[in-house]
């Protein structure tokens, strides 16, 4: 589904990324870990257009989208949940979760959408018309995912999802990606929490200083002595 090729980006002519590669199939967990600053975020962002690689190439269904429009490739099914939630305080919660369905012109699907969100997050449903900027950091999380559903996409990028949660909400967060995937979803999952999400990965990368320096299976990757002494001090 989606193959990123050898991408380069720069920012203000410093390199953030050096020829990052990686592939996601139709179906798939995919998790990309390392550390602060090994590049993650930018690989998404490049992703969804937006950050344009100096070099290299994004192909998704075998389309290039390497210097498309943010709107072309969303409208493709490519949705990127951001780090930091970034929901739309002063609006309710379901307000905020209608914006995320705005490739969507039938009503009937987007109520379809909806009710697929508030039967994963029900909290979300008790608190419909709450304001987001009321919702405690666990809430907002979920309603940052929630909003990325509302078009079912074909690929769920979800950019450290668990940032800042309390350890009981960690542990909800990835049975709920977990299900996203049993659900059909395709997922490209950036976390720092390396070892919560090699273990529900099917396959792993391993970025440190905008390089991909290790791929392999999530179980085999956990196993590795890369990432044993390089993240979780074994």
């Amino acid at each position: 589904m989606l193959k990123v090729d050898k991408i380069k980006v720069h920012y203000e002519g410093i390199p953030a990324l050096h020829e990052v590669t990686l592939e996601v199939n139709q179906g798939e967990l995919v998790a990309m870990v390392g550390a602060n600053g090994a590049g993650k975020s930018t690989a998404l962002k490049a992703i969804v257009g937006a950050v344009s690689p100096v070099s290299g190439n994004i192909l998704f269904n075998g389309k290039d989208i390497t210097r498309q429009e943010t709107a072309k490739i969303v409208r493709l099914g490519v949705v990127y949940v951001p780090e930091s939630r970034r929901i739309f305080g002063p609006l309710t919660v379901e307000e905020n979760l209608l914006l995320g369905a705005f490739t969507t012109d039938s009503e009937e699907e987007v109520r379809g959408h909806l009710n697929h969100v508030y039967s994963l997050f029900p909290r979300l449903k008790e608190r419909f018309r709450q304001k987001g900027e009321t919702l405690s950091g666990g809430e907002q999380q979920m309603l940052a995912i929630g909003r990325g559903l509302m078009i079912r996409p074909k690929l769920l990028m979800l950019d450290e999802p668990s940032l800042g949660l309390m350890p009981k909400l960690v542990t909800e967060l990835f049975k709920t990606i977990s299900l996203l995937k049993e659900e059909g979803y395709t997922i490209l999952l950036v976390e720092q929490n390396v070892r919560e999400a090699l273990e529900i990965a099917d396959r792993g990368y391993i970025l440190q200083t905008g390089r991909t320096i290790h791929a392999g299976d999530g179980k085999e990757l956990l196993e590795s002595d890369t990432v044993r002494k390089a993240f979780l001090g074994l």
